[in-house]
């Protein structure tokens, strides 16, 4: 049976541990020089509707690095604009790729080509979820913190599909963690009680993301106005303006937490840069981690 990596809440606790575990020791193996070749003769199609520079460069990188090759495609090269049913995609797909990463607005198209597909489809994000971008997140926390269980976590902001990737992660591998979201402008309702009911430990909404930052262990943010939101840009930016993590928010967390971001960043806007550049901010080793996460995804999934 194939298996897709739609959203987070695919996988229990055990195996999205398994992803980062794998992640972290090809890290370390490609700082000794030892080169993989695991996907040696396999090619994975990158169907991107929404334009990238990390996911593709990383994901283009993860898969040369393991000794496979890599058909970008983006989504005005594709029968997604012009039309053709998935299904038929999916099936044709599969019979030239051995996966395909897929990068979207809907979570319908990535679903539905799931359905179809005899390969894995690996959802490197939709308007819902952003689930590979989460791993290595964590994978990030990890190195930086130690156990995530054993952590507060928090996210800042736009209850996006950034904060609905982190609520599943809360949920299967059993960390605290405090959303401030401003009213209207919170994560997905059903994702939020679904997850809730699995989770071991609190899963908070608030509106104050001073209270929702106290003591924290980890703050993370992500830009207002996402992709396919321009129009809304100017408005967000009044909504938002009391949630930019700047230094004086940064001093209600833990004296060592650290904070994420999984950039673009607007400098300015969601983050100061005085954050951003300074000792406490992890994003570039969030940005490198992406591909050492990217590699451990293709190799599991893809047989």
């Amino acid at each position: 049976m194939t298996t897709h990596l739609t959203s987070l809440w695919d996988f229990d606790q055990q195996q999205l541990q398994a992803f980062i575990d794998r992640a972290r020791q090809l890290k370390d193996e490609a700082k000794q020089g030892i080169h993989h070749k695991s996907l040696t003769g396999k090619t994975i199609g990158l169907i991107f509707e929404k334009p990238s520079t990390r996911t593709r460069v990383s994901f283009e990188a993860a898969m040369y690095g393991m000794g496979g090759q890599v058909i970008y495609l983006p989504g005005r090269d594709t029968q997604l604009s012009r039309h053709e049913p998935l299904k038929d995609m999916a099936r044709v797909m599969s019979r030239y790729v051995n996966g395909l990463v897929v990068r979207t607005f809907g979570q319908n198209i990535v679903d539905e080509l799931a359905a179809y597909a005899s390969i894995p489809v690996i959802n490197a994000l939709t308007d819902l979820h952003h689930p590979c971008q989460i791993l290595s997140d964590i994978m990030t926390v990890i190195e930086k913190k130690g156990a995530v269980s054993d952590l507060h976590i928090t996210w800042v902001g736009d209850g996006n599909n950034m904060a609905n990737s982190w609520i599943h992660a809360a949920a299967r591998l059993g960390f605290r963690l405090t959303l401030a979201c401003p009213a209207g402008y919170e994560p997905n309702a059903d994702i939020l009680a679904e997850a809730r009911k699995a989770a071991l430990q609190p899963i908070t909404l608030l509106r104050d993301p001073a209270q929702a930052v106290a003591g924290a262990d980890v703050i993370n943010v992500d830009v207002w106005a996402s992709m396919g939101q321009e129009d809304e840009a100017e408005a967000r930016m009044r909504v938002f303006q009391s949630y930019q993590v700047n230094n004086e928010l940064l001093s209600a967390a833990a004296p060592d937490a650290i904070v994420l971001h999984c950039l673009p960043a607007h400098r300015g806007e969601e983050i100061t840069e005085e954050v951003l550049e300074g000792p406490q901010c992890v994003a570039f080793d969030q940005a490198e981690n992406k591909l050492h996460i990217h590699k451990s995804i293709l190799e599991t999934l893809i047989k």
